[in-house]
């Protein structure tokens, strides 16, 4: 509860600066064309401010219902218009210009997700390397052979330099290819080639984490099962759970990893786990029922306490990526152009029942994801902002109807 007006926050300000940007569009577009402008409203319904501006008293609002904006104009069609005005009437222009109007909202879109990304290119960011952890058995990447550790060089000859490269590049390639092949270079230095089935990822109609269904997941060292700090109070406070003590099964399940005892116990949420534990060399039992928490919207549960120190990774997981001026409006273009492509050909999936609806996001799942994408840092929320954007983009481009009033092109068809 207590991440509630942060991620509202954060909702407010993302949603704000799409709309802006959307109905400056239409603006913009309007004015260049020689059409009057009546009203700029962002939100729906009842006005809770407004302004008239500039030569043509244009009336600059905020509206009560803030899931879009409109872009009012003078039209025939909603009443009478004088004289001396009507060539300045929407309705009186020709389909090419009216054309341009009603496409310049989204291409400001497009417009604005070139540019956040242009500017974060630019800063650089922290960015993951694209080092693989031990997949679950029976997943495409266990099939595949890949190991703990090993690090993309490249997915069917494409180079990739980073985790996010190479988780959008596997869900692009996994909308139309049945497999790929992911060089990767393992521990011991050596290149050698995965073939990775992508069916999989599919499945269950894309919801969900289409590559967690791949078994592809981040590097994770080695850890022992050992609790290095207990948290006061916790479950694991109460019935007794020590520093030093060596979780060896749980409800009979032999745990060698760190990583093992946190998948039981996220997955046991109130349900009761019998526990044995070494301890300075004896065997003790422990009965306990982990805490149910919220976590991104999942029941997981919780015990309340920490690995112990353990091995440092061998190899480096993380590197520092920024371009250019120039290489960066390249990598921008591209990165807006593959995004865009990519919304329509789910799209299209969508329409052939291959893809499931519930995959267009609401607004409680767009605020959710605006706050964890702000908790995460201002590249990864202008990052956010940005997808979103090529979104908003691509659906208001389709031939879906709407209402149209004057030329108020409402916005965000997301919801």
């Amino acid at each position: 509860m207590n991440n509630i007006p942060y991620y509202l926050a954060a909702f407010v300000v993302v949603l704000g600066v799409l709309i802006v940007f959307h109905e400056l569009g239409h603006y913009l577009a309007a004015r260049l064309c020689g059409v009057k402008v009546l009203r700029f409203s962002v939100g729906f319904g009842r006005m809770l401010w407004k302004k008239r501006l500039g030569k043509d008293q244009t009336e600059w609002a905020i509206s009560l219902f803030p899931l879009g904006g409109y872009v009012k104009m003078l039209d025939e069609r909603e009443g009478p218009v004088a004289e001396n005005e009507v060539h300045r009437a929407f309705n009186r222009q020709s389909v090419g210009r009216r054309s341009v109007i009603v496409a310049a909202g989204p291409l400001a879109n497009f417009a604005l997700a070139i540019l956040i990304y242009w500017a974060v290119f630019m800063h650089g960011s922290e960015e993951l390397l694209p080092v693989l952890g031990t997949p679950p058995v029976g997943t495409p990447a266990a099939m595949a052979a890949v190991g703990n550790g090993e690090q993309v060089r490249s997915v069917d000859g494409q180079p990739v330099a980073t985790w996010s490269d190479l988780r959008w590049t596997l869900l692009h390639k996994a909308v139309d290819h049945e497999s790929v092949a992911l060089e990767v270079i393992n521990e011991r230095e050596e290149i050698v080639v995965r073939q990775l089935y992508l069916t999989a990822a599919g499945e269950q109609g894309w919801e969900g984490d289409a590559l967690e269904r791949l078994g592809i997941r981040f590097y994770r060292p080695d850890l022992p099962p050992v609790i290095g700090k207990v948290v006061a109070n916790s479950v694991a406070d109460r019935v007794g759970l020590l520093s030093g003590d060596r979780v060896l099964s749980i409800a009979g399940k032999d745990i060698s990893s760190w990583y093992d005892l946190v998948g039981i116990v996220r997955d046991s949420a109130t349900i009761s786990l019998h526990l044995k534990i070494e301890r300075q060399g004896e065997i003790v039992t422990v009965d306990l029922i982990p805490e149910a928490i919220s976590e991104r919207g999942q029941t997981v549960g919780k015990i309340g306490v920490a690995v112990a120190d353990g091995p440092k990774p061998r190899r480096e997981v993380k590197t520092f990526v920024s371009y250019g001026v120039i290489e960066a409006a390249g990598k921008a273009l591209d990165e807006t152009w593959d995004k865009s492509v990519f919304s329509l050909v789910m799209l299209g999936k969508m329409l052939t029942g291959e893809v499931s609806w519930k995959n267009l996001s609401g607004p409680v799942t767009i605020a959710d994801y605006a706050g964890q994408s702000a908790r995460l840092g201002l590249d990864y929320y202008l990052k956010f902002m940005a997808l979103l954007s090529i979104s908003l983009g691509v659906l208001n481009l389709l031939p879906i109807p709407v209402h149209v009033h004057s030329v108020c092109i409402d916005g965000f068809r997301l919801f």
